[in-house]
């Protein structure tokens, strides 16, 4: 790999090289793990459901599935707590603690006896996901070279969509013998991930400079998201988040269920049922990988703001198209044409993974990144919940998820709030 600086071509240090990696890593094994979550949901809450005298119906299992989201949202949120604790001890030790915690729980998730188990597993593991995008974006922030930032934060946020493709694969070519339990149970992968994290990974300059100056408490970067100072971007920057989160959850996650019922009522076999789900979730991750390939060149083109306007935008188009057309027409065609336009949507996040760092200096970037993609889900899993008891009162998944739409529309109007980056410097 090379950067360009003042015209010149410069290559990656070792450090540099590692540090992506690393951070591609994590955060492709942490797309692994949710996806496990949205590819297994339907038959595990049909196996799960009847255990605690719940009847497995398509309302039922899209009801408490949508409730077993928005616990996942809540757990989510506790994640922010890693930030502090990168500000304090380390990118790199606190990235490692984040990957073991959402590789025991996912695993232990697949030994569940009855639904509320599951639920109780997946808030654990959610806690973990949760910290590892916040410590990989900041750390790759910290130490690739300045010039090329943008773009390598584009390329290391596309990991998760291909650890969701990997996952995708493995289900489509073995989810049959594995069953829900086997899926979830190799999701202790990435807990054997730290050991290589542990040997490569480099603790950023940036971050070491100002641990050895700073004097303050674990809580103080927490207090200062909240200063006067940024105490405005960081609402701004929680109520996009939360658009993102509420949309993309309730619609693209919920594609393996909705192509689940449609290839059901086509009287698929329940092997192509599950071919069918794979396939459609990567389509999606496919797209995602895509978008997520264009989003530094548009960021560094027409600026933050109009790079995630544009990203809302597919993302109306996309959900739209799903569950306003093709699912209430039972069309499995026309669903599968729609969901590319969800994948490109889906790479609103790889905005933020760019955008984030610049808006805060070194010594609260990570607790200001982790404090805006948690605790704005917390605020999304009421959002998520309510979609669910919409979903359990229509008796049906296309109302509600159709509705999403307008949570994106609302993030347009937004975005002109918040602050423009492009072309400046990470803050010192």
């Amino acid at each position: 790999m090379s950067t360009l600086v003042q015209g010149r071509t410069e290559r990656l240090t070792s450090a540099q090289r590692n540090a992506f990696w690393g951070s591609f890593g994590g955060w492709a094994l942490d797309g692994f793990n949710w996806q496990i979550f949205a590819l297994v949901l339907a038959p595990t809450m049909a196996e799960l459901l009847p255990k605690v005298g719940v009847p497995a119906t398509d309302a039922n299992v899209a009801w408490y599935g949508e409730i077993s989201a928005a616990i996942f949202l809540g757990g989510w949120g506790f994640a922010f707590i890693w930030g502090p604790i990168a500000d304090r001890f380390g990118r790199k030790p606190t990235m490692m603690a984040s990957i073991l915690m959402y590789g025991v729980f996912t695993a232990a998730a697949g030994l569940s006896t009855n639904v509320w188990e599951w639920d109780a597993f997946r808030f654990l593991a959610a806690v973990g996901i949760g910290g590892e995008w916040a410590m990989a974006g900041t750390l790759l922030a910290e130490i690739v070279p300045e010039a090329r930032r943008a773009r390598f934060g584009g390329l290391m946020h596309s990991a998760a969509y291909w650890g969701v493709l990997v996952v995708s694969a493995i289900y489509l070519l073995f989810g049959t013998a594995l069953g829900w339990r086997g899926m979830l149970i190799i999701g202790l992968i990435p807990a054997l991930a730290v050991y290589v994290v542990r040997r490569t990974m480099p603790e950023p300059e940036r971050w070491q400079h100002v641990a050895a100056a700073s004097n303050g408490g674990l809580l103080r970067p927490l207090a200062e998201v909240f200063s006067s100072e940024y105490r405005k971007r960081t609402i701004v920057n929680l109520l996009l988040l939360v658009a993102c989160v509420i949309g993309l959850w309730a619609g693209t996650t919920y594609v393996p269920t909705a192509m689940h019922d449609l290839a059901v009522r086509a009287g698929y076999s329940a092997s192509a049922v599950v071919h069918a789900s794979s396939a459609a979730s990567m389509l999606v991750a496919a797209f995602t990988v895509i978008g997520c390939f264009a989003v530094p060149w548009l960021a560094n083109r027409i600026g933050r703001r109009g790079t995630l306007a544009i990203m809302f935008a597919l993302m109306i188009a996309g959900t739209l198209g799903t569950y306003a057309i093709a699912y209430p027409a039972h069309s499995v065609g026309a669903f599968f044409a729609f969901l590319p336009l969800l994948g490109l949507g889906g790479a609103s996040f790889a905005v933020f993974t760019i955008w984030l760092p610049e808006q805060y200096p070194t010594r609260m970037r990570a607790t200001a990144f982790a404090v805006n993609t948690t605790l704005s889900r917390w605020v999304a899993a009421g959002g998520t919940f309510a979609i669910g008891w919409g979903i359990h009162a229509s008796g049906g998944l296309a109302i509600p998820l159709s509705w999403t739409a307008a949570v994106f529309a609302a993030g347009i109007a937004l975005v002109v709030t918040a602050p423009e980056t492009r072309g400046q410097s990470l803050p010192a």
